[in-house]
């Protein structure tokens, strides 16, 4: 059985879960009842059922499109592949979303999509007949383009499902719109998308980790020094944002003991390279049997593994009423979207585990999504203008510095000194400082009102923010 569907089977609504954490955080706000109720609930839900024919035979497919809040436009989230897809699972996706762009300051409204279909066990041009179709669907409806509703994309889907989509909305849409390109993110550089992209997420909870790590306050509580170096790190979950993740810990200099996948994990307390077992996976088929580690049969085993830091990076509800008493984690990381239940959450915030929220952490697509939707629409490569110019400058810069010193400096330190920014150094220097700033948000929220949990601290933020956009568009007096 997939990770997914076993996750799924652990908690009864991940909506639900999701609105426990809204209402713990709401008890913390003086905010009209009325006004918290018009956050928490789903504006639009479009519920889809169209054919699709594969030779001759025709297929019905189930599929989703949840506008969570209308509070910004467009609304912003992602698109699901995965025959566990269900409206409920939609709706808290795109619930998460909202209060996820709230945190990091990125103007939209939360959505999500999802099509019911397991991509594993189609071919690429069934894929993308259902792609295409479902993408005419959204535009009948206005559920898609740039100005309303912009996907992404998310489990079981990626570049190649993005260039399909663009392509359909601008081949549907007459009249040539000239930001069509921006009617989804998540696209290859060449058809509009921007670099750094792919490893976003990944890389926004390495910033986000690694700025908790750096709090001398928060290590003394669960007895660490500061600093990502040395830290004993496991990760489950080896997809584009696992795997990007367990990248940065590793050149950071944190020791990555276990990692996991859907058939098992692999564990060496010595640690692990990412890169390598990343060649095994790709050769073998599986992460099982890598050269040095010992195998773990059970996937969510590694969950409960002796470790510093905890990275689930797969799917929701993997840590659950059962299994919550046996993680022995200080730290867990929310990578995945929603993988801890809401009871699992008030047992581990109960043993002093700091955990570090979805809403928060696993923010750095959305971010690096809001750059690309930005870059579509000023129909310019970021860099692009300021590179040859702070060259120049950086040039007279240290001409005059070689000057006043009498000594050239070398080859190499020139070559670094000099270079101006390209694209994705500036699409991580915008990431990293969304994540820092947005982690000290969140610590001063939690400092002010004193709460004991980040998540709580985290939605009080979000929903603090969402309700003062209400207000100041007039809609609650």
């Amino acid at each position: 059985m997939s990770l997914h569907k076993k996750a799924s089977k652990k908690s009864e609504s991940f909506f639900k879960s999701v609105e426990k954490s809204f209402d713990k955080a709401a008890k913390f706000l003086d905010i009209n009842q009325g006004i918290l109720d018009a956050i928490k609930s789903c504006n639009s839900v479009y519920r889809l059922r169209f054919p699709v024919k594969f030779g001759k035979e025709v297929k019905v497919i189930e599929a989703y499109r949840v506008q969570h809040s209308h509070h910004k436009f467009p609304c912003k989230g992602g698109i699901r592949y995965s025959t566990a897809v269900n409206q409920d699972e939609v709706m808290a996706l795109a619930a998460l979303m909202t209060y996820k762009c709230a945190i990091v300051n990125v103007p939209f409204g939360g959505a999500k999509g999802g099509v019911k279909i397991d991509p594993q066990t189609l071919s690429a041009e069934e894929l993308e007949k259902i792609t295409r179709r479902y993408t005419s669907e959204l535009l009948k409806k206005n559920f898609i383009g740039p100005g309303m509703d912009v996907p992404a994309p998310d489990y079981g889907t990626g570049e190649r499902e993005m260039s399909w989509i663009v392509d359909t909305y601008t081949s549907l849409r007459s009249g040539g719109e000239v930001d069509a390109m921006a009617c989804v993110t998540g696209k290859p550089v060449s058809q509009g998308g921007v670099r750094g992209r792919t490893e976003a997420t990944g890389l926004g909870v390495f910033y986000g980790v690694r700025e908790l790590c750096q709090s001398s306050e928060e290590m003394k509580k669960v007895g660490f020094s500061t600093g990502l170096k040395g830290k004993r790190i496991v990760i489950q979950g080896l997809g584009n944002v696992g795997y990007h993740a367990a990248k940065f810990f590793y050149e950071a200099g944190a020791k990555l003991i276990a990692l996991a996948e859907r058939e098992g994990g692999i564990y060496n307390e010595l640690g692990l390279n990412p890169d390598e077992v990343k060649k095994h996976i790709k050769k073998n088929k599986s992460i099982l049997n890598f050269p040095g580690a010992k195998d773990i049969p059970d996937s969510s085993k590694a969950l409960e593994l002796e470790c510093d830091i905890l990275i689930p990076a797969a799917l929701e509800g993997v840590i659950h009423k059962k299994n919550a008493e046996c993680i022995k984690a200080k730290i867990v990381g929310e990578a995945a979207n929603g993988p801890i239940t809401a009871d699992a959450d008030e047992t581990l915030n109960k043993k002093g585990i700091i955990i570090i929220p979805d809403i928060y952490l696993n923010a750095g697509g959305v971010t690096v999504s809001y750059f690309e939707w930005l870059k579509n629409l000023s129909h310019v490569r970021y860099g692009r203008l300021e590179k040859r110019f702070s060259e120049n400058v950086n040039t007279e810069i240290l001409q005059a510095l070689e000057h006043l010193i009498g000594k050239n400096i070398s080859e190499e330190e020139r070559k670094n000194i000099l270079r101006g920014p390209d694209e994705i150094d500036l699409v991580r220097s915008g990431l990293e400082d969304t994540m820092i700033s947005a982690f000290h948000e969140i610590r001063e929220i939690q400092k002010e009102k004193q709460i004991c949990d980040m998540r709580t601290a985290a939605f009080v933020l979000a929903i603090k923010k969402i309700a003062d956009s209400y207000e100041r568009l007039g809609i609650f007096p």
